[in-house]
């Protein structure tokens, strides 16, 4: 199973004093020689944390592979074109949430993404979409072309008793069997931490985890170093 570091939250740091420290560069380098197989990054419409500048010398720095998430319009498709990250991720993207709040509407956006896809295909960009654990819509990510699936697993990580944690697991599950055999590389993010991540590592359609705020969060204290190694010790299967 891979690990794709999120490195936003280093830049969201920096934004609080608008300054030029932390560098979410330099710690997408820290985690590349720690072990994670790639670094994603989030290029938002308000820009809040990431910048162009930042995701051009992500591309220019990054050896491992490089994730770009982006809301489907057209000034990303532009940007991730003229980029040419490994993978676009594509998530919805509201400017009054903190962090992306679900998976993306595959069904009601059908033909506006599958024109997305076509562009960034055409460039040479994999790309994978950002879905809830919804059979319907990971049906339609594949009828749309899509390379790959990333399972939202915030309402597994947000699970208020045993119950609801158990049925959210189940759904996750169900999700990865099914994308999977449509053909879809299957991955999964969005709450998880060093508590609840080996759960989601024993479903073995997931190929790959990616994840931020947590290893983030437990770097300021350890190191990214230890951070990174930590959760991919937890990722062993």
């Amino acid at each position: 199973m891979r690990l794709g570091v999120n490195v936003d939250h280093i830049a969201t740091i920096r934004e609080a004093r608008k300054t030029y420290e932390p560098d979410p560069v330099a710690a997408a380098i820290l985690a590349d020689l720690a072990g994670a197989n790639g670094i994603v990054s989030h290029l938002r419409e308000d820009r809040r944390h990431i910048h162009d500048t930042d995701l051009r010398r992500l591309r220019e720095t990054v050896k491992s592979f490089l994730n770009m998430e982006m809301g489907a319009t057209d000034e990303m498709v532009k940007i991730a074109i003229k980029t040419k990250p490994d993978m676009v991720t594509l998530v919805p993207e509201k400017r009054e949430e903190l962090t992306t709040e679900g998976g993306l509407d595959v069904i009601n956006q059908k033909d506006h993404l599958k024109d997305v896809i076509f562009r960034l295909k055409e460039a040479g960009i994999k790309v994978s979409i950002f879905a809830d654990p919804d059979i319907q819509q990971i049906k339609e990510c594949s009828r749309i072309d899509a390379d790959y699936i990333e399972i939202h697993t915030g309402h597994y990580a947000n699970a208020k008793t045993d119950s609801e944690l158990i049925e959210e697991l189940e759904r996750i599950k169900e999700a990865a069997i099914y994308g999977e055999k449509l053909g879809l590389g299957v991955s999964a993010g969005h709450g998880l931490n060093y508590h609840n991540v080996k759960e989601i590592v024993a479903i073995e359609e997931i190929e790959e985890l990616n994840i931020g705020h947590s290893i983030i969060g437990r770097a300021s204290l350890v190191g990214i170093d230890k951070a990174v190694k930590d959760m991919l010790k937890l990722m062993e299967r």
